[in-house]
């Protein structure tokens, strides 16, 4: 069979009013706005919007990354006739512009350069206000992450406190929650047809202000702003009100007071069906960053996904933590195979492809299908449940036959080398179908070395409050993927995603997962601490201390020193985690642990800091004793062999490890009871 050479794109949208005059255009019909630079890709939020209203028929110009400094950048391109379509970006801007430590981060990988600053702060509240100081009385509809995740009151990490819906901060007309598409279609068609944006009230999919006397007929309403920013309890149940009218089939209205006015969130928004998405993937895209970046040095943000395909949306699995399932929702749809075939195909005629497809995935790679066929018809599970855990559900469909025919076409294209899975897949889900074919190929051709996998942790307690499965299923996994790939002749390695102090997650679960990747042979180089992002369950537990659909406290974590502690633990291996693995262990009397979990030359710099902190010389012995000589000032200055007298019990330590003192640095004991805080607690190797 031939194949014909696809159509290669080369025509951006207009991004200046010199772009518009070439095209003959004196006035557009609609600006999107993004928060990142302009990369005229599907993986983008705005590429896909922009690209949609101009298949509709409409004049769009893009406005990426527009000054914030006031708003001249929004009259660039003269009044728009209709109005704004706004984005915060693909990544929430104060995620992306500070780390868990709410230290800023120097790069930006959605900017030019890889370069941070080129927006700010909760861009997409930045950008609504600014549009309206440029032309007040047009309708500005605010969408993408950043509003799908604030769309109610909630609690916001970086400043510590509860701030209301982001309707009420930006002055957005519209909130347009979760994949837009259906969404912007509507509201664009109504507007050009001259209807009121404040009339524009029963889009699925939106939110809106109004007030008590034109509330809708029938909703359930959460407690409102001023009461769940006082009351964590009210948080907690608000929260899984929320949280359990999601679904486009069980959903129901949900009205939440703010400030002043009301907020009316419609049911969802169905998702797009196969030949929707088919057609928007199908959309006139460049693939490529705008030039004018080139000599900026590109936007980093295109590299992985120049030659990747996103298959799906949605994901069932549900993760507590995950801020998916506010976005794209728990409904999985899928592209065809001959839509995602053509894409690839497509690839294989850029100039700079090399043979590699990087990845044929999305949210979870290996789900194609719904969860089940009660979730087509009576909608998803509310109350907390998961599809995936503790177990996987009876009724899940569980088939990759139809993923594994899109590989495998995709393999056998012309100029394709390798097809890789990038994206992750959900290892809980492959476990379950008994046919091993998938997993087998999974193996053989499609593993560019390591594959990425999200335990997330190995702790019962903990993964029960993440919405994740037993260690013992990943175990399973892990143990059959490194079976298959020794069959298969290769040498590959599964990395895997950890997350250290989750709500639920103790110190002493914190060193269960050190010794549990300490026994198996696990080094894991990129850990991250929780992320607390706004409207997930996780975040209502962080903040409340409460499970918000069971109300039962739940342990946090919340002290700087604590998440640092159980942050290394996950890298306990490094010299430079010694001492704080050392405290940890301490505290959590598992000190028989330090020789296993510290290196020598860890133990070694930990035992210097105690020399200069305490003033004090240690000299560990080979049968395992070791001596205490006390220097300060006012001291016997005897030595204790053995076992100090005035040291807690424990067991005697292995020869060569070493502990930190009980002493705050810089203090030198001035009574028998401080030098009884400045002995050396130990611990045997078990046997």
């Amino acid at each position: 069979m031939e194949h014909s050479t696809p159509q290669i794109y080369t025509e951006f949208l207009p991004i200046s009013r010199a772009d518009m005059e070439a095209r003959g255009w004196e006035q557009l019909d609609f600006v999107v706005v993004g928060g990142d630079a302009y990369v005229d890709h599907p993986s983008f939020g705005t590429a896909i919007i922009s690209r949609l209203l101009e298949a509709e028929g409409y004049k769009v110009g893009v406005l990426a990354q527009p000054r914030y400094t006031d708003c001249e950048d929004f009259k660039r391109f003269g009044k728009p006739k209709y109005g704004f379509f706004i984005g915060g970006g693909n990544v929430d801007s104060m995620v992306s512009h500070y780390s868990v430590a709410k230290i800023p981060r120097a790069e930006d990988e959605y900017s030019p350069g890889g370069k941070a600053g080129a927006r700010p702060d909760r861009s997409a509240t930045v950008y609504t206000k600014l549009a309206k100081q440029a032309y007040p009385d047009l309708p500005v509809i605010l969408g993408g992450l950043e509003a799908s995740l604030r769309r109610f009151a909630h609690y916001d990490y970086w400043l510590d406190t509860v701030l209301p819906s982001i309707a009420e901060d930006s002055g957005a007309d519209l909130i347009s929650f979760g994949m837009g598409e259906h969404q912007t279609v509507e509201i664009a068609r109504r507007l050009a047809a001259g209807e009121p944006v404040e009339q524009i009230t029963d889009v699925d999919g939106t939110c809106y202000l109004t007030d008590f006397d034109h509330l809708p007929e029938r909703y359930v309403e959460c407690a409102g702003f001023k009461k769940v920013a006082s009351d964590k309890t009210a948080y907690a149940k608000a929260c899984r009100i929320q949280m359990d009218n999601q679904d486009v089939v069980s959903g129901q209205i949900i009205v939440q007071k703010q400030s002043e006015k009301y907020l009316v969130q419609n049911i969802p928004a169905k998702p797009l069906v196969r030949w929707e998405l088919d057609k928007v993937y199908a959309l006139p895209y460049t693939r490529r960053y705008h030039p004018i970046y080139e000599a900026m040095g590109g936007v980093p943000a295109i590299r992985e996904v120049q030659f990747s395909i996103i298959q799906n949306r949605g994901c069932f699995g549900g993760c507590n933590f995950c801020a998916i399932q506010l976005h794209q929702g728990r409904r999985v749809t899928s592209r065809s195979a001959d839509s995602i075939v053509a894409e690839a195909e497509r690839m294989t005629h850029e100039p700079d492809f090399k043979g590699y497809i990087h990845d044929i995935g999305g949210p979870t790679a290996n789900f194609r299908f719904p969860s089940c066929r009660e979730q087509m018809l009576r909608g998803m599970c509310n109350g907390g449940k998961h599809c995936l855990a503790p177990t996987t559900c009876s009724h899940m469909i569980v088939d990759h036959s139809d993923y594994l025919k899109i590989l495998r076409r995709v393999r056998e294209l012309p100029g394709v080398k390798k097809v890789f899975i990038r994206s992750g897949i959900r290892f809980d889900y492959l476990m379950a179908d008994p046919d091993d074919t998938f997993f087998k190929e999974l193996v053989e051709y499609h593993v560019s070395g390591q594959l990425k996998v999200a335990p997330e942790h190995c702790a019962p307690n903990t993964l029960a409050y993440m919405g994740k499965p037993p260690i013992e299923t990943f175990n399973k996994f892990k143990d059959k993927f490194y079976e298959l790939s020794k069959k298969a002749g290769k040498k590959q390695y599964l990395v895997p995603y950890l997350m250290s102090s989750h709500p639920g997650s103790t110190l002493k679960d914190a060193v269960y997962l050190a010794e549990y990747l300490y026994k198996n042979h696990m080094r894991p180089e990129q850990v991250q601490d929780f992320y607390p992002t706004p409207g997930t369950v996780s975040t209502c537990m962080f903040y409340t201390g409460l499970d918000p659909y069971t109300l039962k406290p739940v342990f946090v974590e919340k002290t700087p020193e604590g998440k640092a502690l159980q942050r290394a633990l996950l890298q306990y291996y490094e010299p430079r985690n010694a001492e704080k693995v050392v405290k940890a262990l301490r505290m959590t009397h598992r000190e028989d642990l330090i020789p296993l979990l510290v290196p020598a030359e860890g133990r070694r710099a930990v035992q210097r800091s105690a020399r200069r902190t305490d003033n004090t010389q240690v000299t560990i012995h080979q049968d395992g004793t070791y001596t205490v000589n006390h220097n300060q000032k006012g001291g016997s200055g005897k030595n204790t062999r053995g076992r100090s007298q005035n040291a807690p019990a424990g067991r005697q330590p292995s020869p060569g490890a070493r502990f930190a003192p009980h002493s705050a640095p810089g203090h030198k004991p001035k009574s028998n009871q401080q030098k009884e805080n400045a002995t050396w607690k130990t611990g045997k190797k078990k046997k």
